[in-house]
């Protein structure tokens, strides 16, 4: 019933930028905070950003100053804008959002591939 669909994922060159997308459905998005995770071959799940219902972002030390994430809660979306990406920033991005019981839901991920 929770659907997340991340988007704006793709090959860049270092110094480029991209942004993702997540469009959710399924949750009433304007009451829930919404996190962008990334995970990269072999290694784990890491939390990149996330955004509270308030508007309030915090971001992973690694991302700072680089990327900044929003919602738009009439649109059902949150974005991931990634500037000065390293290719440190490769991996799968996924849209993340945890219900009232704290179950996680996760999108299918949007691959970014910053290669020189």
């Amino acid at each position: 019933q929770v659907q997340l669909v991340e988007s704006g994922g793709g090959l860049v060159q270092p110094g480029g930028s991209l942004r993702l997308s997540c469009a959710a459905s399924g949750i009433i998005f304007s009451m829930r905070p919404m996190n962008w995770y990334r995970q990269a071959p072999g290694k784990q799940r890491i939390l990149v950003a996330t955004i509270t219902t308030g508007g309030t972002t915090t971001y992973a030390d690694s991302v700072k100053g680089r990327f900044t994430v929003s919602r738009d809660n009439v649109q059902n979306t949150v974005y991931l804008q990634m500037n000065s990406l390293k290719p440190e920033d490769t991996a799968v991005y996924y849209c993340n959002v945890r219900d009232g019981l704290a179950r996680n839901y996760w999108g299918s991920g949007t691959q970014v591939t910053v290669f020189s």
